[in-house]
């Protein structure tokens, strides 16, 4: 939210540097995220002067160029060459003098210069009202009146106006300050806990008036649960045209551009109070009828974006006697806005309930400045008060007259609500007691109504306003941030107490696997547990009915919870390798979430996702890719650190995968891991090669539970290693050779690993080369030649006639 200091001091008046200012709105809870230098024309104007045309003659070298003599009031007066076929002797223009910057169009600077063109000599420019900022002609130069006196600034005759914006970061809470009064109210709050008394000056109605009521206009509410409150006016006899230049400063201090006085001024007003405003032409209000309501689902209705969109049957909708004009709150018809051709309006001015409003928004993906207020909660009485003070505006502006009643309808007021303080409860909750002087001079600062106070508490009215102050906390809160975070202070001693849980708690099974992983050099991700309904169809596993939806979504991104970590999680690969970050070792702890038919579900995960290089660049060593051993390496590592082991092998099945393999426990899902499917790379652009591990957290918390540890002494005596070379047929798994050579030796078999694979040359069709180690070793003795040799036989015997292995 941009706030112009400006428009902030026609509520306060203050002489603060705007830096201080804005330290001191960041202290209240208004986080000034920037401040930024504004001026109503780019540049100040500085360098440009009113120059008198002397004389003005053809250039001799060109046909479409002038010479021209211009006094520019030090007496000395110098030669321009000007292109503008407007320019003529006896002329006042606006000149930039040589060193002058001006701006291109596109807010680039560019500086003028002393030189020659086709061969006479230019000392500064003749400028237009475009390339001064002062307009958008370039027919011509700019002519000034006639009574000014040469080299009289130019900066002085147009009232260039300096102001500085502060960027905000408003947070969803606090709608009461989505306005410069709203800030200034807050900004009032500060100042007077800094010691400074400043006036709150509001913006006068005194002068308001019905002029006649010719023009009445009949307004039926026909939903008050979704409009509690509507106001409108007429007003005739308007001139639409531009708005005077100080409307059309404050607005493009805050990044506004202006259209017409009548828009300018709904606009101006709702960035003043917070109140949106809406101004139907009425020549196009057929039976001078205005109706709010629903209308039928399906019914077509073209906004001013000139689209065509389908209504929703809670739609509130603002209609003629014989069709919508305006979605209600969030945006206005193609065919009831005011033109140039308007000269008399029905002016709108109404508190929506925010829950419709947000709905509708979202549902028709529109966001605007009416709707981002009006969903968040505005001051419901202030409805009335800011549709007269645009009235007056209007009527200084346009012209006209007011020509009916003021039309206000608010069968039921919303009430401000009623809150006790406990003084002790408020000590305890901020840290230290503020004095009650001091509390009630903040809540009086704060429009809070004091209703009376005892020695234990307050009883307070809070505006109706201020919709995020409803508990005894809120007002607490509202204490502390006036009085200050910085002056609570810290206390000398700090107490706390350990709790006492099992170290098998999810938190610390966590800890311990995130620091592993850490070890293995991965990176802790965490993702958004909303995702896209798109990515239940990327596998088949998922089904679009088992989605949890959201019933007020933030986007159509968004309006789902996650059914699989996986896709988040190739957001971010996506993310990092379009930012050359290619190499990528990532986890994350989270849950999915399923609508199956017999109920809702949820399930807590560990991912792995591996993608890029193995290691960073070096000298020392040849990059490789990262690969499925890789994977398997760390999920083995994983599973043996958290004591999980016994698991059973097999191929994973599931779409997403285009090769892996599924470890189980006790018939139970430990974890299934593997090369993500190309199809579903696509869908996110990833070219390079992704793996993917998914942990069942559950499953692993129960496990690990079960973990019985053992302590036994190293073995004293040495182990043996022999190694087999073995010729086996193409479909043969090690897995295969590991399980056959447990089950020929389980007690004195240690370990058994391939050390190396060979397929190719000198090899029968159909065949591989493994070698692979056996590790024998007894606990109690040396093992000697014909004990290993009798192991060795077993093992190869068993080879052959299971596996069909051959020595090589």
């Amino acid at each position: 939210m941009q706030i112009s200091y400006n428009w902030l001091k026609q509520f306060i008046n203050i002489d603060w540097e705007a830096e201080k200012t804005g330290n001191l709105l960041t202290d209240l809870g208004l986080e000034v995220e920037g401040i930024e230098a504004f001026q109503s024309v780019k540049g100040g104007l500085k360098g440009i002067v009113v120059g008198h045309v002397l004389t003005c003659v053809k250039h001799p070298n060109a046909d479409r160029l002038k010479l021209t003599t211009v006094d520019l009031g030090d007496g000395e007066p110098v030669q321009i060459v000007c292109g503008a076929p407007n320019v003529d002797a006896g002329q006042k223009v606006p000149v930039a003098t040589v060193g002058t910057t001006l701006y291109d169009d596109k807010g680039e600077p560019w500086k003028i210069k002393k030189g020659k063109i086709r061969g006479e000599v230019s000392n500064g420019m003749i400028c237009a009202e475009d390339e001064l900022g002062l307009g958008e002609s370039h027919d011509g130069i700019m002519i000034l009146e006639e009574d000014l006196k040469p080299g009289t600034p130019l900066a002085k005759i147009f009232e260039v106006e300096d102001d500085y914006v502060f960027e905000i970061g408003l947070t969803p809470n606090r709608a009461d300050a989505m306005s410069h009064m709203g800030t200034a109210r807050d900004l009032r709050a500060g100042l007077i806990q800094s010691g400074v008394h400043p006036e709150f000056i509001t913006p006068s109605t005194s002068s308001f008036r019905i002029d006649n009521r010719t023009q009445k206009i009949s307004v039926q509410v026909l939903n008050n649960e979704k409009a509690p409150r509507y106001c409108g006016i007429t007003l005739s006899g308007l001139t639409v045209k531009e708005s005077p230049a100080w409307i059309q400063n404050r607005l493009k201090a805050i990044g506004l551009t202006p259209k017409n006085n009548i828009v300018d001024i709904t606009n101006y007003v709702l960035h003043e109070l917070g109140q949106p405003l809406h101004a139907f032409d009425l020549a196009k209000i057929a039976g001078k009828q205005i109706n709010v309501k629903t209308v039928a689902a399906g019914t077509k209705f073209t906004t001013l974006d000139g689209i065509e969109r389908e209504l929703h049957e809670e739609d509130l909708m603002i209609c003629d006697a014989e069709k919508p004009m305006c979605i209600a709150g969030v945006f206005g018809g193609e065919h009831s806005g005011v033109t140039e051709e308007t000269t008399s309006i029905f002016l709108e001015s109404a508190y929506f309930d925010p829950v419709s409003i947000r709905k509708t928004a979202k549902r028709h993906a529109l966001n605007t400045d009416a709707s981002f207020r009006f969903e968040r909660g505005i001051d419901p009485n202030i409805t009335e008060y800011a549709l007269i003070r645009a009235v007056l505006l209007i009527q200084e502006c346009a012209g006209g007259e007011v020509t009916s009643d003021v039309v206000d309808f608010y069968p039921k007021k919303i009430e401000d609500h009623q809150v006790v303080l406990n003084f002790d409860r408020a000590e305890k909750l901020i840290g230290e007691a503020i004095p009650k002087e001091t509390i009630k001079s903040i809540l009086s600062s704060l429009d809070i109504k004091i209703n009376n106070i005892t020695e234990s508490g307050i009883g307070m009215t809070i505006p109706a306003y201020r919709n995020d102050v409803t508990r005894e906390v809120d007002v607490i809160e509202e204490i502390l941030r006036v009085y200050g975070y910085n002056k609570i202070q810290f206390k000398s001693k700090l107490n706390a107490s350990v709790s006492k849980s099992s170290r098998f708690a999810d938190h610390k099974i966590q800890q311990v696997t995130g620091t592993l992983l850490a070890s293995l050099g991965f990176n802790e991700i965490l993702n958004n547990s909303l995702t896209s309904p798109v990515y239940a169809s990327l596998n088949d596993a998922f089904k679009e009915d088992y989605n949890v939806t959201m019933l007020n979504p933030l986007s159509t991104d968004l309006s789902v919870m996650r059914q699989s970590l996986l896709f988040s999680g190739l957001e971010v690969v996506a993310f990092n390798s379009n930012r050359r970050q290619p190499d990528l070792k990532l986890f994350e702890f989270g849950k999915s979430y399923h609508n199956f038919p017999g109920g809702r579900e949820e399930y807590k995960h560990l991912t792995l996702l591996l993608s890029g290089k193995q290691n960073a660049e070096n000298w020392f060593q040849q990059q490789q890719n990262t690969t499925f051993f890789d994977l398997k390496g760390s999920v083995e590592a994983l599973l043996s650190r958290l004591g999980i082991a016994q698991w059973k092998v097999k191929p994973v099945k599931d779409a997403q995968f285009s090769e892996g393999l599924e470890y189980t426990v006790q018939k139970k899902q430990v974890v299934s891991f593997g090369l993500v499917s190309k199809a579903i790379r696509k869908h996110f652009d990833i070219e390079q090669e992704v793996l993917f591990a998914d942990f069942n957290w559950d499953t692993i918390l129960d496990l690990v539970q079960q973990n019985s540890i053992k302590f036994v002494p190293i073995p004293k005596n040495p182990a043996v290693r022999r190694d087999f070379a073995l010729l086996l047929d193409q479909e043969v798994t090690f897995d295969q050779i590991y399980q056959e050579a447990f089950t020929v030796e389980k007690k004195l078999l240690q370990n058994v690993a391939l050390f190396d694979v060979y397929e190719g040359k000198n090899l029968p069709e159909g065949k591989k080369s493994y070698a692979v180690s056996f590790t024998l070793q007894d606990e109690h003795k040396t093992l000697t030649d014909k004990e290993i040799d009798k192991i060795m036989n077993k093992l190869q015997q068993r080879f052959e006639k299971s596996l069909n292995a051959e020595l090589r």
